[in-house]
C-alpha cells in the first residue's frame, strides 16, 4: 500500500488529493508542521525533513507536483495527458507552474510573515513576494482566459497543482486580489468530491 507523510493543508495536500482522485488505497501519516522541528523522528524516515514523502514499494518521492504526475502516469491515466496529445505541453506547464511559480514564493510569504519569530520576520520580503505571486496569477489568467481547466478541456492533476497554490493564497490574505476567473476556477476544482474526501482524511484544522 502507498504511504503518504503529510501535514494538514501543506504542499502534501496535492498528493493526498491526487490519491483520492485516483481512488487508490493509502496509509496516511499526518505530522505536525513543520515536521523537521516538531516531529524529529521523521528525519530518520526522510532526512530532508520535508513533506510530502510518498512511499510506494521501492519508490520514494518528495516533490508534490512530481507525485501528482507519478500517480496519474502509473495508476490513473485519465488524470494526466498523454505525450502525443497536443495539450501535453500545456498540461506539464500548468502542473509545474502551480508549484515552482505560484507556491514557492508563497512559502516565503508564509515563513517570513507568519512562521518566523517576530524578530526574524521580513515585511519587505512579504510585500515583494506577495506582489510577485499576484503578478504571476494575472499572467496565467490572461493566458488561459475562460478555460474551465488547465489543459485538455478536463480536470487533470495539473489542476490539483494549480488549485493548491490558489488555496494557499487564501491563508496568506492574497485571495481578494486574485483574478476573479482564477477564484471561480479554484471553486470549481474544490467542489470535486475527491477534494472534500482529502480534507476529511487529513482531519483537524488545516490552513484553509
Amino acid at each position: 500500500m502507498i504511504t503518504l507523510y503529510h501535514c494538514r493543508d501543506a504542499r502534501s495536500f496535492r498528493a493526498l488529493w491526487a490519491l483520492e482522485e485516483a481512488g487508490l488505497a493509502y496509509d496516511l501519516k499526518v505530522l505536525p508542521f513543520p515536521p523537521r522541528i516538531r516531529a524529529r523522528d521523521y528525519l530518520d524516515i526522510n532526512p530532508l525533513g520535508t513533506i510530502p514523502l510518498l512511499v510506494d514499494g521501492e519508490t520514494r518521492m518528495t516533490e508534490s507536483a512530481a507525485i501528482c504526475q507519478y500517480i496519474a502516469d502509473r495508476y490513473a491515466p485519465a488524470l494526466g495527458v498523454a505525450p502525443a496529445d497536443p495539450a501535453y505541453g500545456a498540461y506539464l506547464n500548468a502542473l509545474h507552474f502551480g508549484e515552482a511559480t505560484l507556491t514557492f514564493p508563497q512559502t516565503l510569504v508564509l515563513r517570513y510573515g507568519q512562521l518566523e519569530p517576530e524578530e526574524r520576520r521580513l515585511p519587505q520580503a512579504v510585500a515583494d513576494y506577495s506582489k510577485w505571486t499576484l503578478a504571476r496569477m494575472r499572467a496565467y489568467d490572461k493566458a488561459h482566459g475562460d478555460a474551465d481547466y488547465a489543459a485538455a478541456g478536463r480536470f487533470t492533476v495539473a489542476d490539483v497543482s494549480m488549485a493548491y497554490a490558489l488555496m494557499l493564497s487564501k491563508v496568506l490574505g492574497l485571495w481578494p486580489d486574485a483574478p476573479p476567473r482564477l477564484q471561480a476556477y479554484f471553486e470549481r476544482c474544490a467542489a470535486r468530491p475527491a477534494f472534500h474526501r482529502a480534507k476529511a482524511a487529513q482531519g483537524g484544522d488545516g490552513l484553509a
